[in-house]
C-alpha cells in the first residue's frame, strides 16, 4: 500500500458507521487491507469496530448473510 492509501483508510476508519464496519467485516474479500492481519490498518479497524460494539446480534440481522 502506498502512503496515500494508508492515509485514506485511516481517515475512512474514523468515519465509518457501525453498520458499514460490520458489513465490511462480514463481506470483505480475502486480503482486504482493513481485515487482513498482514496490514497494520487491521488493528485500527478492529479496535474501532470493537469500540462501536462489534458484531451484535441486532447488526448481524440487519446486514444479513
Amino acid at each position: 500500500m502506498t502512503d496515500q492509501e494508508v492515509r485514506y483508510w485511516e481517515e475512512k476508519i474514523k468515519t465509518m458507521s457501525h453498520e458499514e464496519m460490520a458489513t465490511l467485516w462480514r463481506f470483505a474479500p480475502i486480503g482486504h487491507p482493513l481485515i487482513s492481519r498482514v496490514y497494520p490498518l487491521a488493528e485500527k479497524f478492529k479496535k474501532r469496530f470493537k469500540d462501536l460494539g462489534g458484531m451484535t446480534p441486532e447488526i448481524s440481522k440487519k446486514i444479513g448473510w
